[in-house]
């Protein structure tokens, strides 16, 4: 594969997957800075791996497991955990969806696994494989995640939320 190729798959990746990418982000990020470099380091990855793809799927899991994990690592960076909040951060820059910017306050273990379950549709066997966990922890997960939901929304759950469809 040529130079010009290469940039031509990946520029179509971007395309693809930007959204996507960048919702993962936000979700850990919490702001639009952050959020804006954890992608940009997502796709630098992308571009520094030999990785190839089975599939569209397989490009996407890939993606959001690098994005997690990128995310993951800056806030465990000391600079990071130093820094002191700013209100703005948390207000100044928010996604059109409000059910997403609610998803960002639960715990990073639920929060991962209602995105992906609800947002990008995977299945909770395909979540277990990409988070390296087993199918009955994502459907707990799942189940206390939109607890937690419930209680930050202060709203009902109808009947068909209530219950984890286990595909």
């Amino acid at each position: 594969m040529d130079v010009q190729e290469k940039q031509d798959m990946l520029d179509e990746i971007y395309r693809r997957n930007l959204d996507t990418v960048y919702r993962v982000c936000w979700l850990y990020m919490k702001n639009k800075s952050d959020t804006e470099d954890a992608v940009s380091d997502t796709f630098v990855r992308l571009m520094r791996s030999d990785v190839s793809f089975e599939s569209c799927e397989h490009e996407k899991a890939w993606l959001i497991a690098a994005a997690r994990n990128i995310c993951k690592d800056v806030l465990k960076s000391p600079k990071y955990r130093n820094e002191p909040l700013d209100e703005n951060m948390l207000t100044g820059d928010t996604l059109t969806d409000e059910t997403l910017i609610t998803v960002k306050e639960l715990p990073e273990k639920y929060r991962t696994a209602v995105y992906l379950y609800y947002y990008e549709g995977y299945s909770c066997g395909e979540i277990a494989d990409m988070l390296g966990t087993v199918k009955s922890t994502v459907i707990s997960r799942l189940a206390r995640g939109r607890k937690i939901l419930k209680k930050i929304i202060g709203g009902d759950i109808d009947e068909t939320e209530k219950s984890v469809v286990t595909n």
